[in-house]
């Protein structure tokens, strides 16, 4: 599947920071971690690049571990029409639309425990390893440029301190986030992530319960009608698996009960998908039926 993946054309690599502007954009990896523990992998599948907006769903799952559930209160879950960075909030709440937007992911990293920026960065360190089944390391200048050029980022978190949806100050939101988006994975970390929400929340490689099964089904709820911004409900016809995408060009996918998917090639189209990810999901979805509402 990867060398026919390789030859497919088109898209853009994001270049908001310098970075990500760097990426090879000829990088092409595909992984699935399976209920036995197993990790089937391609070449380059250990190639590590920052997690970026693939972290959201695991911010999400951390903030309702947390809150006790509080969080769902704090956010909404529904899908939006506009792009994930739009200066918006849900009118008469002020609330973000999703977890799976910048606004809310803002908002979640921010409802994690800790009395600080440092002290939530190290919980979600913590927690972003629970689900790997290894420590994670941060990329140090991807962190840094976040914080230094999210303009957008910066201006959702002063809108929702306007809101008084965001307790904690607007530069410690941007920077909280900044840090778990720089986290370095690979296809195969990724892919054994995305299994432990698929899985109800047990990591099937360290055999841990990282999460309640009902947060688990929670979170994957909302990746499967939010997960892919604007292009969610295209993404859910066509491949039927819910997914997270990435400006990094990673996508992580967790299909209920089955496995978990970890594809990564940084040229993005229009919606900041990966054009050889999607290939590679839709693959994935007819060759091991794994379309939600296939019959």
């Amino acid at each position: 599947m990867r060398e026919s993946l390789r030859d497919a054309r088109g898209g853009e690599v994001d270049d908001s920071i310098p970075e990500l502007a760097r990426a090879d954009p000829d990088l092409c990896a595909i992984a699935l971690a399976l209920p036995d523990g197993s990790v089937l992998h391609s070449a380059e599948a250990d190639v590590a690049f920052s997690i970026q907006s693939a972290v959201k769903p695991f911010l999400f799952a951390l903030a309702l571990l947390d809150t006790g559930g509080e969080a769902l209160d704090r956010v909404g879950i529904e899908p939006t029409g506009e792009s994930f960075d739009a200066i918006t909030l849900e009118s008469g709440t002020g609330r973000p639309p999703n977890p799976m937007v910048n606004a809310g992911a803002l908002l979640t990293a921010s409802l994690v425990d800790g009395g600080g920026p440092d002290e939530r960065s190290t919980r979600i360190a913590r927690g972003l390893a629970a689900f790997a089944g290894r420590e994670l390391d941060v990329d140090e200048d991807v962190a840094h440029n976040e914080h230094l050029l999210g303009d957008r980022n910066h201006a959702l978190a002063h809108l929702m301190r306007a809101e008084d949806t965001l307790t904690v100050s607007a530069d410690d939101a941007v920077a909280v986030y900044a840090r778990a988006c720089a986290t370095l994975v690979d296809a195969r970390t990724l892919a054994v992530m995305g299994a432990t929400l698929a899985l109800g929340g047990v990591n099937p490689c360290t055999g841990a319960r990282v999460l309640p099964e009902r947060v688990a089904r929670d979170v994957v709820s909302v990746m499967a009608t939010c997960g892919v911004y604007d292009g969610s409900g295209r993404w859910m016809r066509a491949v039927g698996i819910p997914a997270k995408s990435s400006v990094s060009g990673a996508l992580v996918l967790s299909a209920a009960g089955r496995l978990g998917a970890g594809v990564v090639s940084p040229p993005l189209d229009d919606q900041g998908t990966s054009v050889r990810g999607r290939l590679a999901s839709e693959a994935l979805s007819n060759d091991l039926g794994l379309h939600s509402f296939a019959v």
